[in-house]
């Protein structure tokens, strides 16, 4: 598949969906540098490229085999000529129920690249996944250690 060249700061989330959606791992690790971070949603903190792509060749095979990934509203704030945060709204579908979960339903996430300019185009140094939970502000724990979601204007 053809990926989107990196010749702009935005081009990190489009080609994060392009290699997503053809399940390669190897291609996404690319839009990394060597010794990059990468926090996912549920707070699992991956220290470098290598494991930033285990860590997506597992899931795109195990819990992500059958989902899609879309890219929705993309903002750029450049700190500088050369680095920029880029923050990108995405929908996943299609996720894997496991054993015992039951069929999961379409996920919204905010994605927020850090990313600077390389002689090869732009490359992330650090990127963080959040989930969206519509209509909530904070998460709670509970005393049996369940992470749930809380409003607290009502």
């Amino acid at each position: 598949m053809p990926y989107t060249a990196l010749d702009h700061p935005e081009s990190i989330p489009t080609v994060f969906v392009e290699a997503w959606n053809a399940r390669d791992p190897d291609t996404l690790a690319m839009l990394f540098e060597e010794d990059a971070d990468f926090v996912n949603v549920v707070g699992l903190w991956w220290h470098d490229r290598e494991a930033i792509r285990r860590a997506h060749a597992y899931g795109l095979t195990r819990i992500f085999g059958d989902s899609t990934a879309t890219l929705g509203r993309v903002k750029l704030r450049m700190l500088s000529a050369d680095i920029a945060v880029v923050h990108a709204r995405m929908h996943l579908e299609g996720q894997t129920p496991g054993e015992g979960v039951e069929r999961p339903h379409r996920r919204m996430t905010i994605f927020s690249f850090v990313v600077h300019r390389t002689a090869h185009g732009w490359r992330c140094v650090s990127a963080q996944n959040t989930d969206v939970v519509p209509g909530m502000e904070t998460n709670i724990v509970a005393e049996d250690g369940k992470l749930r979601a809380a409003d607290y204007r009502r």
